[in-house]
């Protein structure tokens, strides 16, 4: 394949790497390296200068020489380690593309270790989501999925689905045997309900993954003037929100993420409710109540003590939420409201540590084990889902007793969605990949 080339680290470092892969990555380093690589043993790394047209030394730099298939994309590759400074490391990678080299696009390096069968399409999209990782969770997760933990346990349904297949896929090679059987009716309808719990359990976990990938969403909600941006702000720990005592401040929505005892939340401060005439605030409280209803954890701010009816419209507005009361303004009134469940102060930052367990508490994060697996991807997610729909219709087969071809066709596509997941060196649809990969950063 063709020579590409990127700088692989961000700047600022007192180090900096710049990545080289293709037929002619050692040929082409060697171009402008004052040793001859092509000698080289594979895993060796060689001192020597980075040197211009003009025989000028750019840098004094360590090389390593990586040969296929054992390199990160299965190609011959070079990795060179130079100093951090900008200026060198656009030199040097000046130099290569001068050289026949060509800048690499986000997310290259990994496709290519795709395109070789070096890792599975699930580890690929796992190194992603290693690098954006923001908490010990995140972390956690992708590392599962980088080794493997995913891909081995769809790779074991598609094991177990494929001999439910092939048995009945016989007993139709046989079909004028009438009487032969090659597995028990009750014994398969039982493993594919099995199969499909498997599924489900890994769709049910997608909402998890993705608040520990993308933050848990609060939704800081009440009456106008009450302290939501200045809760915001605090909790951020930032003025992002504008404060004042003018009614109707926030007009639109505003929103952060912010890590509290490694927990990732997404926390969106929202118009005041009250009824006005403005119609520009109209569209901020429609919007906040949008983002309201989109929100795992509410934090309601009351002042005093909200009346009979507006308790029970925000509870039920909340019923699949988790509803936090938040009585603010304790400098000002230290008995709290009765229906508050914790009482602060945002202008003074009092009490806000009891507001961090609530939200700990609410947000209910599971301790991430070495061996779990959380979906994070909406692909896999997507993915999943039309595996389970294949799945549902091969349960109700079963208990229609409907024959076997039929039944088998719908496991044969439960399969092909798995596949999609977890498809090593291949998959249907050039686009799909570029939008995969396309979300990488370059040098990776």
């Amino acid at each position: 394949m063709s020579t590409i080339a990127a700088i692989a680290t961000a700047s600022g470092g007192a180090i900096g790497v710049i990545r080289v892969s293709g037929d002619d990555a050692i040929a082409t380093v060697s171009s402008i390296f004052s040793k001859d690589l092509s000698a080289v043993s594979p895993n060796t790394v060689v001192f020597g200068e980075i040197r211009n047209d003009s025989g000028e030394v750019l840098d004094e730099v360590l090389v390593s020489v990586f040969r296929a298939p054992h390199s990160y994309t299965g190609e011959d590759s070079v990795e060179i380690s130079c100093h951090g400074s900008r200026y060198i490391l656009n030199g040097v990678l000046e130099l290569l593309i001068g050289h026949g080299a060509a800048q690499a696009g986000p997310g290259e390096f990994t496709m290519r270790a795709f395109m070789n069968g070096k890792m599975d399409l699930s580890r690929a999209e796992a190194v992603a989501d290693v690098i954006a990782a923001e908490n010990r969770a995140a972390h956690r997760v992708a590392m599962n999925q980088l080794k493997g933990g995913f891909a081995s346990k769809l790779a074991l349904l598609r094991e177990r689905l494929l001999k439910i297949t092939s048995l009945l896929e016989l007993e139709l090679d046989f079909s004028d045997h009438e009487e032969l059987e090659f597995a028990d009716r009750s014994e398969l309808r039982a493993l594919a309900a099995e199969i499909s719990r498997h599924i489900e359990n890994l769709i049910l976990s997608y909402r998890s993954g993705q608040a520990i990938k993308t933050g848990i969403p609060v939704a800081i909600v009440g009456k106008t003037n009450v302290g939501k941006s200045t809760l915001l702000n605090v909790l951020l720990g930032d003025d992002r929100a504008i404060v004042s005592d003018i009614h109707g401040t926030t007009r639109d929505i505003i929103e952060d993420t912010v890590l509290i005892r490694d927990v990732l939340f997404r926390f969106i401060d929202t118009a005041g409710f009250r009824d006005t005439a403005d119609a520009v605030e109209q569209i901020g409280i429609e919007r906040a109540r949008q983002k309201m209803m989109q929100a795992q954890i509410v934090l309601w701010l009351i002042d005093g003590e909200p009346s009979a009816g507006e308790l029970s419209a925000m509870r039920s507005d909340c019923a699949d939420k988790h509803l936090i009361i938040v009585a603010n303004k304790s400098d000002l009134s230290p008995t709290p409201p009765p229906s508050a469940d914790i009482a602060i102060s945002a202008k003074n930052a009092v009490n806000i540590s009891l507001l961090y367990d609530a939200l700990i508490a609410a947000a209910a994060i599971p301790e991430i084990g070495a061996c779990d697996l959380i979906v994070t991807n909406a692909r896999h997610y997507e993915a999943l889902r039309r595996a389970a729909d294949a799945m549902s219709r091969v349960n109700d087969a079963f208990a229609l007793g409907l024959s076997g071809d039929l039944i088998a066709e719908d496991l044969r596509d439960c399969i092909r969605h798995l596949g999609t997941i977890v498809a090593k060196g291949e998959i249907t649809g050039q686009e799909t990949l570029n939008n995969i990969f396309s979300h990488f950063c370059v040098g990776k």
